[in-house]
């Protein structure tokens, strides 16, 4: 038992020393090697569901396809015993609502079907279930500095995001698992000074056509660690 704990203690110091070496493109190729280690999601073509059920209990599945090959995207959600499906082929975008692509003024702004959301609703999509692999998208700024962080009592590797004012002003922090690389939470800021924005935990995997995707993302306030809701990957 003791050789067992000197040995666990040197393999410990041994990986915080390898670990300070990481620079951010090295911890970024590490993870995506563990979430997506066959390069799958350059050419990503598949769907899957997702229930989001909010701190107030309310549900809202999403039928979500992404066909990055061919530019497409697809969402159907159900929420409140109404229908909508968005379809966005490349720049072209087409709203169904309740099964007519004729809708009154009202519930446009009300279910907010517009191209504009649709668009944005894509982005947000294949964003959060692209990472980390989008962390490679042009734009992108990647701080060379690995440091490692508690966070819920836990140790991560943290790598720290910003975007090119083109692409984004939000501040993002992402946290790796520091033995096996993978993503389990990450944290967003507008203005890290008054600690706005989100973080988020991530629980369990699924894998998506050879990509391993978080199962339970859920959602809380940076300032008071009020809880929004959570999404579960199906």
């Amino acid at each position: 038992m003791f050789n067992k704990l000197i040995f666990f203690s040197i393999f410990l110091i041994l990986h915080n020393l390898f670990s300070q070496e990481l620079t951010g493109k090295d911890l970024l190729e590490k993870t995506i090697n563990f979430h997506d280690p066959k390069n799958n999601w350059t050419d990503f073509q598949d769907s899957f569901t997702v229930k989001m059920i909010t701190a107030d209990e309310k549900i809202r599945e999403s039928l979500i396809e992404i066909d990055l090959y061919n530019e497409l995207f697809s969402m159907s959600v159900t929420k409140d015993h109404n229908k909508t499906f968005t379809v966005i082929d490349k720049s072209e975008c087409k709203i169904i609502f309740n099964g007519s692509e004729s809708f009154s003024k009202e519930d446009e702004k009300k279910h907010r079907l517009t191209c504009k959301n649709a668009f944005k609703m894509r982005d947000y999509y294949t964003y959060l279930y692209g990472l980390p692999m989008k962390l490679k998208d042009p734009g992108t700024i990647l701080d060379p500095v690995v440091k490692r962080k508690k966070f819920k009592e836990k140790e991560y590797l943290v790598l720290k995001v910003t975007y090119e004012e083109s692409v984004g002003k939000d501040t993002w922090y992402f946290y790796f698992n520091p033995l096996t690389y993978a993503m389990e939470v990450y944290q967003f800021f507008k203005d890290e000074s008054k600690n706005d924005g989100e973080y988020i935990i991530l629980e369990d995997i699924v894998e998506v056509s050879g990509i391993k995707m978080p199962k339970i993302r859920s959602w809380f306030f940076n300032k008071d660690d009020k809880y929004l809701g959570k999404d579960i990957l199906n």
